[in-house]
């Protein structure tokens, strides 16, 4: 059995974010990055497989974008992944859903995966197109917000989460590929042993012109910091007094009577 990961490296959320110069995307220079925390439950899930499997299943992990991407695949190297896929390119920020599906299906066409693994989405755009894009150019079943995962008599048994809490149970037979959502598990720590290890793993090295053969469906406008509100009023001292002042706010400031 064949399995790929797909994954992005994302700056930490924590990180101080100033729109670059031209106002498209944000300032990289003093950025701290990571892995995309979906793309994390996507390792984690495929080798828990392998593991599940007694070792079997061969993990491919895939990643886009520049020289520091590799400190990402490092790191699923790490936790599991028996080999990685970097397609080099310094603007893969420019690259829309469509563009980087088009890459990741060029690179896996005919490699005979019989699962995917992806994130949900990224936390910087945010948009979860691309996994379901990947399969519909793959021609392979798509499973999206898995929050359970189990492979049965050939088959993926996937517990979806709905809008409202509400979960379905969903079933595809493989070749399939699947995003995977918080609650699906808890991604493993590296131990040093398998970081040691991994230094030795192959990792195969694209350039982008070379597997890029799509233009850009979608352009970025603008990138922007939303303007504040307003601030919040504090009310302090006797609950009486407190209550009796949130009520002539409220009705100062909504239709309230």
């Amino acid at each position: 059995m064949k399995l790929l990961v797909c994954i992005k490296q994302v700056p930490d959320m924590g990180s101080k974010f100033k729109v670059r110069g031209d106002g498209r995307w944000f300032d990289e220079a003093d950025l701290a990055f990571r892995v995309n925390e979906y793309d994390e439950y996507a390792i984690e899930q495929a080798v828990r497989l392998k593991e599940q499997l007694k070792n079997e299943p061969d993990i491919t992990v895939l990643s886009i974008g520049p020289a520091r991407v590799g400190d990402a695949l490092k790191k699923a190297l790490a936790m599991g992944c028996d080999r990685a896929i970097h397609v080099l390119d310094d603007a893969s920020h420019e690259k829309d859903s469509w563009q980087i599906a088009s890459i990741i299906a060029l690179v896996a066409k005919d490699k005979g995966y019989d699962l995917i693994f992806a994130g949900m989405q990224s936390e910087d755009r945010g948009s979860a197109q691309v996994g379901v894009l990947l399969a519909e150019l793959l021609g392979y079943r798509s499973l999206t917000t898995v929050v359970g995962f189990e492979l049965k008599d050939g088959q993926v048994v996937a517990r979806r989460e709905l809008e409202g809490g509400v979960r379905a149970v969903v079933k595809a037979k493989l070749p399939a590929l699947v995003t995977c959502q918080l609650g699906l598990n808890v991604p493993r720590y590296p131990t040093l042993p398998n970081i040691m290890k991994a230094k030795k793993k192959e990792t195969l090295n694209f350039a982008v012109n070379d597997v890029l053969k799509e233009e850009k469906l979608v352009a970025t406008n603008r990138v922007y910091v939303p303007q504040k509100k307003g601030s919040g009023t504090v009310l302090e001292g006797d609950v009486r007094e407190m209550a009796g002042r949130l009520v002539e706010i409220l009705k100062e400031k909504t239709v309230v009577r």
